[in-house]
């Protein structure tokens, strides 16, 4: 089957699936188990805004989770001060790509090499957490919103219906907005990497060099998929502020940015898909080890991280479809080769009469 047919057999897939899980799950599951999901599902959101910025432009950032933070602190501290979710979600979105605008411009039009890119981006989002988490007194708010230091902020307002703050979002109604969220984000994201944008950032991440012999201005590429990395973990922040009505300043920790990285190894790098198996992966590993409480979850996620760079280096996602390939590969070349030995065996006693014709003739 051609790759077009079988993108678009995914995306039809992946939007039945989207479908489904808005309307279906919540009938199926009971309210803990779609708590659990939801979160599953922000954090997939978070995956692709990694999964994008570092698999198909090149670039590491260790430092995603400061977008995410900033996402989900600017929607806590604009909701608190609007009294409605409106104007706090398109913040929760600008302003973490806003942030990234200014330090991705100072990165890339600075010619940082990838590795110092990555420490910055650890720097900033720690910087970030020890910022926050020192803001603890009554004096520390912006407008009525105080931000908490390391107890965080509580009581953050969820989800209303656009422009009617009285009109409050229940659990399952944020649940469909969060799966909704995610197909569009993964829809859009296909989009533009079939754009032209899209695919001179692939181009950029395999070879800079002839994209800037090529006339492209590779520094402007960067930045704007950096911005569009930062603008989706930003979304994911205010999901995640709004899924537990709270936000605490462990959202910009390393432990953060590090389990993105493993979410995006495990599913498959340079995939969209790949990174949300990893995350719903991970996820699930993580609770129900913490369920268990017999052994540390971060040593079991070094483990797993340890094990995938050695003998899965691609991830699951395209080691899977390699071996489904190969497997077809095969199937196509049994028959061609059965064909090929009928003809030959049949060809064999014709070529003995030949022969004995021939010694007839003589």
């Amino acid at each position: 089957m051609p790759s077009s047919r079988l993108d678009r057999a995914g995306l039809f897939a992946f939007g039945i699936a989207g479908l489904l899980a808005m309307f279906a799950l919540p009938v199926l599951l009971e309210a803990f188990t779609l708590l659990e999901l939801t979160v599953y599902v922000i954090m997939s959101i978070l995956a692709l805004s990694l999964a994008f910025i570092w698999g198909f432009g090149g670039i590491l950032c260790f430092g995603q989770a400061a977008f995410f933070g900033i996402g989900a602190y600017t929607y806590a501290i604009a909701s608190l001060n609007f009294g409605e979710s409106t104007g706090a979600v398109l913040l929760a979105v600008a302003v973490p790509a806003l942030f990234a605008l200014a330090l991705g411009s100072f990165m890339f039009y600075a010619r940082i090499s990838d590795v110092y890119l990555g420490v910055i981006t650890l720097t900033v989002s720690l910087i970030l957490f020890n910022l926050i988490n020192s803001t603890a007194g009554d004096q520390y708010r912006i407008g009525s919103a105080p931000l908490g230091g390391f107890n965080g902020i509580p009581s953050i307002p969820t989800l209303n219906v656009p422009f009617m703050p009285e009109v409050l979002l229940d659990p399952i109604q944020i649940f469909q907005v969060c799966v909704a969220a995610l197909v569009l984000v993964y829809f859009g994201l296909r989009a533009l990497l079939a754009s032209h944008f899209g695919r001179v950032v692939v181009g950029i991440r395999e070879n800079e060099r002839r994209a800037e012999l090529l006339g492209y201005d590779i520094r402007r590429y960067k930045l704007g998929a950096f911005v569009i990395g930062g603008a989706i973990a930003g979304l994911a922040g205010c999901l995640f502020a709004n899924w537990g009505a709270f936000v605490s300043p462990t959202v910009f920790g390393l432990a953060q940015s590090a389990q993105i990285i493993i979410w995006i190894i495990v599913g498959g790098l340079g995939t969209l898909i790949g990174p949300i198996v990893g995350c719903f992966l991970i996820q699930w590993l993580t609770a129900w080890l913490g369920a268990l409480n017999v052994i540390n979850s971060n040593l079991v996620l070094g483990a797993v991280l340890v094990v995938f760079v050695l003998a899965v280096p691609k991830g699951l996602v395209p080691t899977l479809v390699d071996l489904a390939s190969r497997g077809a590969r095969r199937r196509d070349a049994a028959p061609q080769a059965a064909a090929a030995s009928d003809s030959t065996a049949a060809a064999r006693p014709a070529a003995a009469l030949d022969g004995i014709a021939e010694e007839a003739a003589k």
